[in-house]
């Protein structure tokens, strides 16, 4: 991925070295209207470090089900340059830079997009932390992983993800750091277009099982958006190298639902589903970066795979 010369942008808030204070709630911590790209992933990894059956905290994280109270996974050792590793004071912090890059270049997509559809584009804020922080949607934990919080308009994100989207789960590289990123701000673009307040009254009052279905569109929506960025950015940025665009389709194809519950459990139920299949997610990403349309992304027209 092409970095140099990008503009940072200055909705990045900084709170890493307030600290939180990890452990406690762990995944049942927060209350949010979306759940963020990485929470399924903590999710499962969780349940192989503590025994837990994934299955049933990812009920209690979508909405069914009692809290359970448990510590968050320890994060993954960070290494040297590497995403969440420290950086000493007064030195250049590298994937701050990179994180502030990312989020400079979907605002400038999105603002042309909502400009060119007579809208306007409203900047969401991106915080960095450790271990936990407060939101406006509950107390939010890196056992959530990335997240999206409408109630504040602000994507959160422990860089020690990104260890963990490398290390345990085989998707590695910048572009699929940048994916995840672009999927959570591909939330707050559904926030300001009206869409998931409609999918949230939608899901008051369903069966979990359709709740679950809803959930899935609207993340494979966020998915598409992902590609738009990724379509547009390309266009006026030239900010893709070789190998970039498999990186993206890579990690939408290990963090799927299936792909996820076959490692964690050996068993799939697609009943659970909150994220969709890896080829949905694979095929929405795509859906996006090859047309750059929001038209084309609508994930919840019947028939939509």
């Amino acid at each position: 991925m092409k970095l140099d010369g990008q503009r940072e942008s200055d909705n990045v808030e900084d709170l890493r070295d307030q600290g939180g204070g990890g452990g406690g709630s762990g995944f049942g911590g927060i209350g949010m209207g979306h759940i963020g790209i990485g929470t399924i992933v903590i999710a499962l990894i969780g349940g192989w470090i503590f025994g837990i059956n994934p299955l049933t905290i990812l009920g209690v994280i979508s909405g069914g089900g009692a809290p359970v109270q448990h510590s968050a996974p320890a994060p993954v050792p960070a290494q040297t340059g590497q995403p969440g590793a420290p950086v000493a004071h007064g030195q250049e912090d590298p994937m701050k830079r990179f994180v502030s890059i990312v989020l400079a270049d979907t605002e400038d997509v999105w603002t042309q997009v909502f400009q060119q559809r007579g809208g306007t584009y409203r900047d969401p804020k991106l915080v960095l932390f450790r271990d936990s922080t407060p939101t406006a949607c509950g107390r939010g934990e890196s056992a959530t992983g990335p997240f999206y919080c409408p109630g504040d308009e602000k994507v959160y994100i422990d860089l020690s993800f990104y260890d963990l989207l490398r290390t345990k789960l085989g998707a590695p590289g910048d572009f699929a750091q940048a994916y995840v990123i672009a999927h959570e701000v591909g939330h707050h673009v559904q926030k300001l277009m009206g869409i998931s307040a409609k999918v949230d009254a939608a899901r008051r009052g369903s069966s979990e099982v359709r709740s679950n279905a809803l959930s899935v569109r609207l993340e494979l929506q966020a998915d598409c958006f992902a590609g738009i960025w990724a379509n547009r950015a390309q266009a006026t940025k030239n900010i893709i190298e070789a190998g970039d665009i498999d990186q993206a389709l890579n990690a939408a194809s290990q963090i799927g639902d299936d792909t996820l519950q076959r490692k964690a459990s050996g068993t799939v139920q697609p009943d659970t589903f909150t994220h969709g299949t890896s080829a949905q997610r694979v095929h929405w990403f795509k859906q996006g970066y090859e047309t750059g349309q929001i038209e084309q992304c609508d994930t919840f027209k019947a028939g939509s795979q």
